[in-house]
């Protein structure tokens, strides 16, 4: 056996030090007129008493000059030195997260989903997909972070997009746009079918420019009321998976979206027999009345607004003896012929509310003594009915308590009470919330149709991946309709995508 050059570690077992090394064993046999050599990588220690030999690795198809190179570092010898020959790294770029972003992109059959034959198009396309996880950032922000001489990553090299145009980047949003009811008609064939769940909800996102017709101000789920939003709707199966979305003005109403998504359904998908399942503030009464309830085939699960809720109880359809037994009870009403309301209570929600109730009134009630006092102080007291009025205004702005106060004001002063029969008859609604389905018994059971409900919180997700999470698809740099609509449906992709089987 040759000389084995040793690498000696220690590592501590217990209280007992262990003398460990790692060297390269050199074997040589003979055999029948030949010679054999065999170089091994060993790992060598010392056990009660006894050295032992643990082979690593067997390095025989090495090159002679890499295993002696190899010796060398375990002996503890640096590299040797070729003036003429030396390599200096000028550049290197990250690649670990672009690996890991572009290889579970391509794992869960997005390049497929976006288009089945290999094109620059949507190379493009995945590469915005990545650049938007890695880097948010604009689309001409994307441009540079592809370019050979400003990148900062390895993408545009394991897409082969190592020339590219800014123009490019627009086009293959064009691109995408283009093929939208395609994809989304591929997905629908996926992941539909007769008598199947669907789910929608909208959301906003705001917008940073100024030429768009999309752009208007309307409610903002972002809580950036001064800024003009886009408005748009994400149609999904049961799973969460969207299928198909659509961007709206800002200022459209939530209801409004969901009838151009039933069309989507019926007529583009053509699906006949489907139950479509959103909020309160989605499936209204009205649009109840005026657009579903007539169609063949179409059956809902939305639930009651609180004021519907209180109305049955007034009408005693709900009591509190429902709950005796069970937190569930399913009931019906002439004012919702044909359907089903299943009343629940979550007497942990029920608790939390009061909880948080009564810490909002006592929060109120100092703000309304201080009102108190400012009336009544001797020096410079607050008077007039406007401006005391104004004074509670704003006193009871954050806390919201003001339709729980019986308030009375004159022009020199100022008392307060408590609604407590109101307060009481709000409390009866702590933790109740009834689902409102048209679909039957025996297509659905109670448990089965508040489960099915509940499933929204997957839209949700969606949207949270869509907006913060995952995408950031805000803010919006875009100024044409269309290239905004292919900005929000490029990442609505990278959702599907993640539902999608290899």
């Amino acid at each position: 056996m040759g000389v084995a050059p040793r690498a000696v570690l220690y590592s501590t077992v217990g209280m007992n030090e262990k003398k460990r090394t790692v060297h390269i064993a050199t074997v040589t046999k003979h055999h029948k007129g030949r010679t054999y050599v065999t170089h091994l990588l060993r790992h060598s220690y010392r056990e009660d008493g006894k050295v032992k030999h643990l082979t690593i690795a067997n390095l025989s198809d090495l090159p002679d000059d890499l295993i002696h190179l190899m010796r060398q570092r375990l002996a503890g010898k640096p590299l040797p030195r070729n003036p003429e020959d030396q390599l200096q790294v000028v550049r290197s770029l990250p690649h670990g997260h672009v690996l890991a972003v572009l290889g579970t992109l391509r794992k869960i059959g997005l390049e497929q989903i976006i288009s089945s034959k290999p094109c620059r198009e949507a190379q493009l396309v995945m590469a915005m997909i990545v650049l938007r996880i890695i880097a948010p950032g604009s689309k001409l922000a994307n441009y540079t972070g592809l370019q050979p001489e400003t990148a900062q990553h390895t993408l545009a090299e394991q897409l082969g997009l190592e020339q590219i145009d800014a123009p490019e980047m627009y086009q293959a949003l064009d691109w995408l746009l283009s093929r939208q009811h395609r994809i989304e008609n591929k997905l629908a064939k996926k992941h539909l079918r007769e008598g199947t769940l669907v789910l929608y909800d909208v959301s906003s996102s705001y917008y940073t420019g100024k030429q768009s017709e999309l752009i208007k101000r309307g409610y903002s789920r972002d809580g950036k009321p001064h800024e003009p939003q886009i408005v748009y709707g994400l149609l999904c199966a049961p799973d969460g998976c969207p299928v198909a979305a659509r961007v709206f003005s800002g200022n459209t109403a939530d209801p409004t979206t969901f009838t151009a998504q039933v069309n989507t359904i019926r007529k583009r998908f053509g699906i006949s027999q489907i139950v479509f399942v959103g909020d309160r503030g989605m499936i209204t009464s009205k649009r109840i009345n005026e657009d579903l309830r007539d169609i063949e085939g179409l059956d809902w699960i939305t639930a009651l607004r609180s004021e519907s809720i209180r109305k049955l109880m007034q009408q005693g359809t709900i009591q509190q003896s429902l709950f005796d037994e069970m937190d569930l009870a399913e009931v019906t009403s002439d004012d919702y012929p044909g359907e089903r309301l299943i009343v629940c209570r979550n007497p942990l929600l029920a608790a939390k509310r009061k909880h948080d109730r009564e810490q909002l009134l006592q929060a109120a009630e100092k703000k309304l003594d201080a009102v108190v006092k400012a009336v009544s102080r001797q020096n410079n007291p607050l008077r007039g009915k406007d401006e005391i009025g104004l004074r509670i205004g704003r006193e009871l702005k954050t806390t919201k308590m003001k339709k729980h106060f019986e308030l009375t004001i004159e022009e020199a002063s100022f008392t307060y009470a408590r609604r407590t029969e109101k307060i009481a008859q709000e409390q009866l609604l702590d933790g109740l919330y009834v689902v409102r389905t048209s679909v039957s018994q025996e297509q659905s059971s109670t448990e089965q149709t508040v489960v099915t409900y509940k499933s929204l919180s997957r839209v949700e997700r969606a949207f949270r991946s869509l907006k913060s999470v995952d995408l950031q698809v805000r803010p919006i740099f875009h100024w044409k309709d269309d290239r905004i609509r292919a900005h929000v449906f490029c990442f609505v992709r990278r959702i599907c995508g993640s539902h999608a089987t290899p």
